[in-house]
């Protein structure tokens, strides 16, 4: 999946005193997209450097992974700063279109989105109005105003197998995502990650399930999400009922004939993979 980086280690510790030096990475985003430089003919690609500019933007630090540290470039567009030569904005989906290396870029950039995502969306106290500044001891914005603090936040989501007997449940999205898919939808107010699991199931496609077992978590900057996948059971009528508003395509296919996603990067991706090949 695309956090899996070993030997490599993301460590997400918030440093508020971190200055950002000559060899550490920039992330500059412009309307959704990442400066980036990409060698088209190997699929590897970079981010810029402090010392790639000429002259220092305004930044504030946001991760490391190693000894890698990576710092957002926050007020970019106000500056004027020349964009170093070889580097172009590529969007997220780009990066998702084919195998990009190396893998822990890949990551840092999910990982950036959705940081700079939570900062943009709260420059202002949503109780007062007023503009937010940056925490003095911590990753949080706080109202100068009124004193409200605010964290990121992690919406939870469910992927689900449902299985019967040799075969899996297969989705497509009516717009979107053209591949392979499972049942998947957000945890609402007041319920439980299982009570989740069977409304989304309920839902889409009409099916009632059973011994719902948890399989792993994928966090998924896109949306800002960590995805909780499950493996359960259609519980008695197996008749599906296709939510066409949402969905194209649902239906029972036997592991031989389950068709992959083409990156391995999803939890939904490894999910159909298992059981495809009777690991599950």
């Amino acid at each position: 999946m695309i956090q899996d980086i070993l030997p490599k280690k993301l460590n997400n510790t918030f440093k508020v005193d971190a200055v950002c030096s000559l060899e550490d990475l920039v992330i500059v985003q412009r309307q959704g997209d990442l400066l980036l430089k990409i060698n088209e003919k190997d699929n590897t690609f970079e981010f810029p450097k402090l010392k790639d500019f000429d002259s220092s933007p305004k930044s504030m630090y946001f991760f490391a992974i190693d000894e890698e540290r990576f710092f957002y470039a926050y007020d970019f567009d106000k500056e004027n700063i020349k964009i170093p030569s070889g580097f172009d904005f590529y969007s997220l989906k780009y990066l998702r279109s084919a195998y990009f290396y190396p893998k822990h870029y890949v990551f840092a950039a999910y990982t950036a989105f959705q940081l700079i995502d939570w900062y943009e969306a709260n420059r202002f106290c949503g109780k007062c109005g007023e503009k937010n500044v940056l925490s003095k001891t911590e990753r949080a914005l706080v109202c100068p105003v009124c004193g409200r603090i605010r964290y990121p936040r992690i919406n939870p989501a469910v992927i689900v197998g449902v299985t019967n007997k040799d075969k899996l449940l297969l989705t497509k999205y009516k717009t979107g995502f053209a591949h392979n898919a499972l049942v998947a939808g957000f945890t609402e107010i007041g319920e439980t990650i299982e009570e989740t699991v069977m409304r989304e199931v309920m839902e889409e496609t009409g099916l009632k399930v059973k011994n719902i077992r948890y399989y792993k978590s994928q966090p998924w900057g896109i949306a800002s999400d960590i995805l909780m996948g499950f493996f359960c059971d259609v519980d008695g009528d197996d008749t599906i009922t296709m939510d066409d508003s949402e969905l194209k395509y649902a239906e029972w296919v036997e592991r031989e004939k389950i068709v992959l996603q083409p990156l391995d990067y999803s939890l939904t991706n490894e999910m159909m993979r298992v059981f495809k090949n009777h690991i599950k």
